[in-house]
Formats: structure tokens, sequence, C-alpha cells
């Protein structure tokens, strides 16, 4: 009697699901993940039939299933181990190279939260920029009016008509000598503190299922 209303029970899901549109591999699919699939889940845990992919080490001989589709791609030593991705404190991207874009191959662990240099740069002079320049100079006197005779007449006291222009006092010239001024400068690290690149981010709990249906790839 159970077996019967087991079978007819059956019989109805299925049924049900084929009126709805609903194939029954899809309804299988929907109940079982795919093995080696991974989630994010909102707990601290991961439900039972999943593991953390946190980098742990599994043993081959018991998930033979789950090794064939990784490998040795996320670690282990392929004899008797095989790790899991290892997404604590990471971000998944897809695997290859989009256009302009770095490539990423499978498994690949790359990026860092933070940088103590930036790049080398250079940084040009503004025009707030001045320098002062001391011009060294000499000044000749000429003297063409004699205002006392004391060491300028003859010792006699003789006389003596002289004709000329009306004599004009020159003025002062002053020589200035060729200068140049040089800028230099030199480089310098931007300091030792840490800077943050990080982008904004939520923790949740990765998880990769152990169990469930193999994939195929067609």
């Amino acid at each position: 009697m159970k077996k019967q209303f087991s079978k007819l029970l059956c019989s109805s899901i299925l049924t049900s699901s084929l009126i709805g549109g609903v194939s029954a591999t899809h309804v299988q699919a929907a109940a079982d993940p795919l093995l080696g699939e991974v989630m994010w889940f909102a707990g601290n845990f991961c439900p039972r039939g999943w593991a953390s992919a946190d980098g742990q080490l599994l043993a081959i001989n018991q998930n033979q299933a789950l090794f064939s589709l990784l490998g040795t791609t996320y670690g282990g030593d392929g004899i008797t181990t095989f790790g899991l991705p290892d997404l604590r404190g990471r971000v998944a991207v897809n695997a290859g190279q989009g256009p302009g874009l770095s490539n990423y191959r499978q498994g690949q662990k790359v990026g860092q939260e933070f940088t103590t240099q930036v790049p080398a740069h250079s940084h040009s002079l503004g025009n707030g920029v001045t320098a002062t320049l001391n011009a060294n100079g000499s000044t000749a006197s000429l003297e063409n009016n004699v205002a006392s005779p004391s060491g300028n007449m003859l010792a006699n006291g003789q006389r003596a008509a002289t004709y000329g222009p009306q004599p004009t006092e020159p003025a002062d010239s002053v020589a200035l000598h060729s200068s140049s001024v040089s800028v230099t400068g030199n480089t310098q690290s931007a300091g030792q503190t840490n800077v943050d690149i990080r982008q904004p981010t939520l923790a949740l709990k990765a998880c990769i299922a152990l169990q469930g249906v193999f994939p195929s790839r067609s």
C-alpha cells in the first residue's frame, strides 16, 4: 500500500511538472546543485553538502568526481589531495582576457589591498615660481669742473687762456655683468603610509558544492 502511494505521488509530481511546462530534468537541477558550483550564502556557515571556499585541501579518493573537475588548479599535490578555491577576502573575476584588459588564467591570484608607493610621475613648475637676481656694477665719476685750484694748477702765477666747448658732466654709467639662473630638483618617495585601494565591499560566505549533478560540457 505504501509502495503504491509513493509511486502515485511521484507520478503526480512528474505529471504536474510536465503540465506546467517544467521538465523533470529542470526540477531535478533546481533541487540539486551542479558539482563544483560556487554560491554566496548570507549565513556564517555553508549548508550540508557544501564546503567553504577557503582553499582547504580535500582527499582525492573521497572526492574523485570533484577532483576530475578542479584538478590541482587551486592547490594540492594531485596525488592524494587537491585544493578548493580560496575566495577569502577576494573578488572573483571571469577567467580570460577582455578587450583592453589583462589576461587572467583559471585559478590565478592577483592584486593587493594596499600600496606604499605611487607610480613614477613628474610635476611642472607653475608661474608662481620667482627668482631674484643680484647684479654687480661699477660707477665711473668724471670731473671736468674743479672747484678748488689746490693740486690742480701750475705752481707759477702765469695765466693761460684756453678756449673750448662748454663742459658738461657725464652721467654715471653702470656696467652689468651677465648672469644666469638655474632651478634644480630631486625625487623623493611619497611616504610610507599605506594607501587603501580596495573597492567598496560586502563580506559574504562563499561555498562550493561537494555533492550534486555532474556538469555536462554540452
